[in-house]
């Protein structure tokens, strides 16, 4: 796999993985949580936060993963988790507005 190939793959994934707390009900996207009656539990937004960190975790592992496999691994400062950390809470932003701030019609 080369580096271009495996950068777009870490964003994509990114991506997906971002917008996952906020897609559904079920914790990571397989796990239901305790149904209470027809309607379901639903998630509250403390528990979406830390599925979102959680899996900011996991895509940095990924990446690292491939990042080892290409060729050296770099060491990274405080720096880059601040500014990584930041670029997913962006991309969770579309799966934010569509779950928190679309008017709802009915």
């Amino acid at each position: 796999m080369d580096v271009s190939l495996a950068s777009w793959l870490v964003v994509a994934v990114a991506l997906a993985a971002a917008n996952l707390p906020f897609a559904n009900e079920n914790l990571f996207g397989f796990i239901p949580l305790n149904a209470n009656g027809p309607g379901g539990a639903r998630k509250h937004f403390v528990v979406r936060l830390l599925e979102l960190i959680v899996l900011y975790f996991l895509v940095g592992a990924l990446a690292h993963a491939l990042e080892s496999r290409i060729g050296n691994v770099f060491d990274q400062g405080w720096e880059f988790y601040a500014i990584t950390g930041c670029m997913f809470v962006v991309l969770a932003f579309p799966g934010f507005v569509l779950r928190y701030l679309r008017k709802r019609r009915g």
